[in-house]
């Protein structure tokens, strides 16, 4: 077979052959199964828009007599700040790009931060650009037969006990508040005046506030100040205050009850069945109850599908591991509980980031295997799921996640769960007493609202300085050309007022 060269003429091979002298050049080696090194030669030409730009930024910057600002020569500038200094300017611009376009010529996937190193500045248009980065990539997985997944889950058993429970939670949401005669205790209401003070300074005052003893949800200590006191009593205790000026400062808080009620439960008859559904006896309420019942259990039985076929594929996967981006999760982690030097900690830390990395990888493979696409539906339907979930208004969520460049994470992890459900509608699931169970008939990859979400490691080139860990961002260290080449000089709390007191 003849060569390519020898297929064209003169004037074609000599086109071919300046453009092959003005094209970036990449070389990867692989490190390890999980870390590459990109060599990179970038010619003067694809350099100089950016050397250009930095000149005109610099020269924007500084004052030369003679000169009006932003109209300063190029040969006055590297007279006054040094040529090393606008190509520092102009690499660290384009660095970012460069890297971007020399991982998709590599065809890798990184994720995390790039180590990188300049190797070679060019002085004049004849010398290129050289640098190298080290970066972790996604592990390559070879993934088992689907059709062979085999897991067991409990079996679906509804007990009088199950619909006792229902049946007091609907009792309770028709009860009726009483007052009584007696001191406060866990499951009463009582309607309170509270007073914070710090020193001699009075932080805040509410007065009637309404509150569930053994709730919780106020100031730690409230419930044990209020069990045993009666209308007209008070008591004292310290409590860190939760808003305001002085959060997390702890302070004297005094509460006094002005009243106390119980909760009175209506019985359970006939008259109650139909206060409280569409039923005319309670025969065919608790039918219902017992229905509904062995309804959310199935659900739950699918979730527990879910669950143990992702464990299984964690737990029989040999997956190698990025150790330098677990390093880098782990110790932001604890650095921002402040439990740096808790190696306790830091070993559960390690372990369980090493599990949601390696669910994401398996998923992410899952995902390539299975060809998932998301559509705009299913992503928009997922969006107002979770806007749901932070109480936020979809627009404004909406307008927050690409604010924060976000989306493209969000429709990475809608495709995990469809690959996930892809496996559920494939492995073989039974339940204990050996029944196989149709998950098609439970409708689990419609929720995923108890899923807890996997770091978000994929790094995008336009993300290249910034990388997005958990939804948290993690500043990366500029790119900079060499030393020697200087840079010119030139719910929590509740929302009720007592929340902050």
């Amino acid at each position: 077979m003849r060569s390519r060269a020898r297929l064209l003429g003169p004037c074609a091979r000599t086109l071919i052959r300046l453009l092959e002298c003005h094209l970036m050049k990449t070389a990867a080696e692989t490190l390890s199964p999980t870390r590459v090194k990109l060599t990179v030669e970038v010619p003067y030409d694809e350099l100089k828009p950016s050397i250009d730009a930095a000149y005109v930024a610099i020269g924007s910057q500084i004052s030369v007599p003679g000169f009006r600002k932003g109209k300063v020569p190029a040969r006055i500038i590297d007279q006054r700040v040094g040529r090393g200094a606008v190509l520092q300017e102009a690499i660290n611009e384009a660095l970012p790009n460069f890297y971007g376009q020399a991982v998709e010529e590599a065809e890798v996937r990184p994720i995390g931060q790039p180590e990188v190193e300049i190797t070679a500045v060019p002085m004049d248009d004849s010398e290129p650009l050289a640098f190298t980065a080290e970066v972790d990539v996604r592990p390559e997985i070879t993934l088992p037969d689907l059709d062979t997944i085999a897991v067991t889950v409990d079996d679906v058993v509804v007990t009088d006990e199950d619909i006792t429970e229902r049946l007091d939670q609907l009792r309770t949401r028709f009860g009726t508040l009483v007052p009584v005669e007696r001191a406060a205790g866990v499951g009463d209401f009582v309607s309170i005046d509270l007073a914070a003070t710090i020193g001699e300074e009075s932080i805040d005052e509410v007065a009637g506030i309404s509150y569930e003893v053994g709730s919780g949800n106020m100031l730690i200590g409230l419930d044990e100040a209020l069990t045993g006191l009666s209308a007209g009593e008070s008591a004292t205790f310290t409590a860190p205050l939760a808003g305001g000026d002085h959060a997390g400062e702890d302070a004297e808080c005094t509460v006094t009850v002005q009243s106390v009620k119980e909760r009175e439960l209506p019985e359970l008859n006939n008259d109650f069945a139909q206060l409280a559904s569409e039923f005319d006896t309670l025969d065919e309420l608790k039918a219902e109850v017992n229905a509904t019942t062995e309804r959310a259990k199935k659900f739950e039985q699918g979730l527990q599908a879910r669950d143990k076929i992702l464990e299984h594929l964690i737990d029989t996967l040999d997956v190698p591991m990025p150790e330098s981006v677990i390093e880098h999760e782990v110790n932001h982690h604890l650095q921002e509980e402040g439990r740096l030097e808790d190696a306790e900690h830091r070993a559960e830390v390690d372990e369980s980031t090493r599990r949601a990395l390696k669910a994401q990888f398996i998923l992410d493979a899952l995902v390539e295997q299975e060809d998932v696409d998301v559509s705009q539906e299913e992503f928009v339907e997922y969006l107002l799921m979770q806007a749901q979930q932070y109480r936020m208004d979809p627009s404004e969520f909406a307008q927050a996640i690409d604010a924060n460049n976000q989306v493209p994470s969000m429709v990475s992890e809608v495709a995990r769960r469809k690959a996930l459900a892809a496996v559920l509608d494939r492995a073989r699931i039974t339940d204990a007493s050996g029944n196989v169970v149709d998950i098609s008939e439970l409708g689990v990859e419609e929720d995923a609202e108890d899923e807890p979400s996997l770091p978000i490691l994929e790094v995008d080139a336009d993300d290249l300085l910034d990388d997005t860990i958990e939804g948290e961002v993690v500043e990366a260290d500029a790119v900079e050309a060499p030393a020697d080449e200087a840079a010119p000089a030139d719910e929590a709390a509740p929302a009720d007022e007592a929340a902050k007191a």
